[in-house]
């Protein structure tokens, strides 16, 4: 043994003093990697949809029902399997209607109670005692792991049984037992969370959507670019900050920044009143909104096209002032042509649908008015002060990344910036050229920079960085020749709106490319995938999410409400539990209320993508191969100790 192996075991006998305890934990661990793999929900675009979101959530993507079917089988009826169901997903709005129906509702408690156990029992199985006893809610945790742990010292099992139950009906704790059994049901069925991105824009319920991720138990997020350019606005930077409010008011959305979090828009609301009072701002119209009130409607459009013009004015001024970002392009303001009403893109004139631009200076179209920037000033520093947005924005730098590799799968929202021919695409990049997963860590390490670089200009680079990731032709997250935003506002002829996409979109059904981006990141064999969402999959026009032999999966399907008209569903979500992969195909989701009321769940239908031959337990999985090495190293502690190299303590 040499000497670094020595002062490693030494150093880990300080964990493990004596051959007991090493002993103990290698029992323990042996018997951890021979349970069944814990479940994986895999869920991406999101965009605000806060019900449908926390619906699919509670419900695993059909995995409660499946354990209530395992469980109960043909002695429940469907009716009954669907109310437990229910109850399961939102206890207490459930128990709140059946008080007002049910003739006998300790009869009610008592039944549902032991049915609940049983499912309890039933998702509990695949855990240790000590990783179930961590998951128990406090309040409640003795007589759960009293009701759900087998007894066989005790002879009157079902009395012991029935008298916990009776005592819990008795004391008028009924219907809190059975919120946390339900809770905690919710908890197991699932082992792991993977948010795969854009969490954020079109809906309204981003805000509600990151509160219920703050308090998840296991999860990790790959930031999607809806996700990026507002930790570029919590960052301070301007252009994403417009962006953000732009966005919003375009889909009429506004509510998640002012309600959501507490972001005080009233300056660029009087800014755009005063600015275009007389103007119609009907190129700005809301996309999607349900505003009946004509004056918000009316001042949303203002606002709408007074934040619009801001970030084309911001955008121009940071290409001015990063050419390395090679986005000049994109720089449009200069392109028109202010008495004529005319813009001028690749040699051909264009007709503007608006021409009313009061305050850019034509001689100077990019730089901001003394108005404008005192407007700007107040946004910045409204985001950059909002508790609850950078407690959310943490988050997403805790649990997320661009991407990860998690048990031989590939997570990443939008795509590997591909040339025409599948090589790997060349990224110029603060002077630097980068591809492949060498692009991913680079860009990775700026994000944080954005936050946490002591060094000013790093922290500004680390904030172009996002903006940048946000919409430039070379991003791994946007994945297109431009983003037209100013030609489809302004600009009639469609093909000025065409955004081409990277040629990684039209290769995901070659085998040799996939299987070189999979090699790039280190995996590789037959039961190696990508997972990604961004562009959502066309199940209405036939379209698969299921790519070049299963290899790929595309999972977006339409979460957003404004995509489910294109995409003929509302989702696609995945899971991986210990047999498989099972691609799930949502229906548009109604309401939580009628969810409630009729126990109508939301429709899916889930597909086996992929049977694995054999049952995946937790030595098969990265943690549990961390686990393996671990009972490694605790056996050769184990005869360092008997050896006499190490004394017990």
């Amino acid at each position: 043994m040499n000497n670094q192996d020595l002062k490693y075991l030494q150093m880990l006998s300080e964990l493990y003093p004596t051959i007991a305890k090493a002993s103990t934990e290698i029992i323990n661990l042996q018997s951890i990697i021979n349970l069944p793999k814990g479940t994986e929900h895999f869920i991406t675009d999101v965009h605000g949809e806060y019900e449908a979101f926390s619906h699919v959530l509670r419900n695993g993507s059909g995995s409660v029902k499946k354990k209530i079917n395992e469980v109960f089988g043909h002695t429940l009826s469907i009716e009954d399997k669907r109310s437990l169901a229910t109850l399961i997903y939102y206890p207490r709005e459930k128990m709140d209607l059946l008080r007002k129906t049910q003739p006998n509702m300790n009869d009610w408690y008592k039944i549902t109670l032991y049915r609940l156990i049983e499912v309890c029992k039933r998702v509990a199985s695949k855990y240790t005692r000590s990783k179930v006893r961590k998951a128990l809610p406090k309040d409640f945790s003795y007589v759960i792991e009293e009701l759900i742990t087998e007894k066989s010292e005790v002879q009157d099992k079902e009395a012991y049984y029935e008298e916990i139950i009776h005592t819990i009906i008795a004391i008028g704790r009924a219907e809190e037992f059975i919120i946390a059994l339900s809770e905690l049901i919710q908890r197991l069925v699932v082992d792991h969370l993977h948010i795969l991105g854009d969490i954020y824009d079109r809906g309204s319920g981003a805000d509600r959507i990151m509160d219920t991720l703050l308090e998840y138990h296991s999860l990790d997020i790959q930031w999607g670019n809806h996700d990026i350019v507002w930790m570029g606005a919590a960052s301070g930077q301007m252009a994403c900050i417009a962006t953000v409010i732009r966005i919003c008011a375009r889909y009429g959305n506004l509510d998640t920044l002012e309600e959501g979090y507490g972001i005080n828009l009233l300056p660029l609301a009087t800014y755009a009143l005063e600015t275009y009072a007389d103007d119609p701002c009907t190129c700005f119209k809301s996309k999607g909104s349900s505003q009946t009130n004509m004056a918000e409607a009316e001042l949303n459009t203002k606002i709408h096209k007074a934040i619009s013009i801001l970030q084309f004015k911001l955008e121009g001024a940071l290409i001015k002032r990063r050419p390395e970002f090679d986005m000049e392009d994109r720089a449009l303001l200069h392109r028109i042509d202010y008495e004529k009403g005319t813009i001028t893109l690749d040699g051909k004139e264009y007709q503007l649908l608006d021409k009313n631009f009061p305050t850019i200076d034509p001689k100077d179209p990019y730089k901001l008015t003394e108005q404008e920037q005192i407007v700007m000033d107040r946004l910045q520093a409204a985001f950059e002060n909002c508790e609850k947005l950078q407690r959310h924005m943490l988050l997403l730098l805790n649990k997320g990344s661009l991407y990860k590799v998690y048990n031989n799968n590939l997570l990443y929202h939008g795509c590997i910036p591909l040339k025409e021919d599948g090589d790997f695409a060349e990224v110029p990049f603060f002077g630097k050229v980068y591809k492949g997963k060498a692009l991913y860590d680079a860009l990775d390490t700026n994000v944080r920079k954005a936050y946490f670089a002591l060094e000013g200009e790093e922290r500004e680079k680390g904030r172009d960085t996002l903006w940048w990731i946000w919409c430039s032709k070379y991003s791994p997250l946007f994945g297109k020749s431009k983003m037209a935003t100013l030609e489809r506002y302004l600009i009639e002829e469609k093909e000025t709106h065409k955004e081409k996409k990277n040629p990684y979109y039209t290769l995901l059904e070659n085998e040799e490319v996939v299987n070189n981006i999979l090699k790039e990141f280190g995996l590789g064999g037959q039961f190696s995938h990508i997972i990604n969402g961004h562009v959502p999959v066309l199940q209405k026009a036939g379209e698969s999410p299921v790519k070049c032999n299963g290899k790929v999966l595309v999972i977006d399907g339409g979460f957003s409400k404004a995509y489910q008209k294109q995409t003929g569903i509302a989702g696609y979500t995945l899971i991986f539990n210990s047999y498989g992969l099972i691609l799930v195909a949502h229906k548009p989701f109604t309401s939580a209320e009628e969810s409630i009321s009729r126990e109508s769940d939301i429709h899916s239908d889930p597909v086996m993508v992929e049977r694995r031959p054999e049952r995946l337990l937790v030595g098969d999985t990265d943690n549990g191969k961390k686990l393996i090495e671990r009972i490694k190293e605790l056996k050769m502690l184990l005869e360092a100790y008997r050896s006499g190299l190490i004394i017990e303590k």
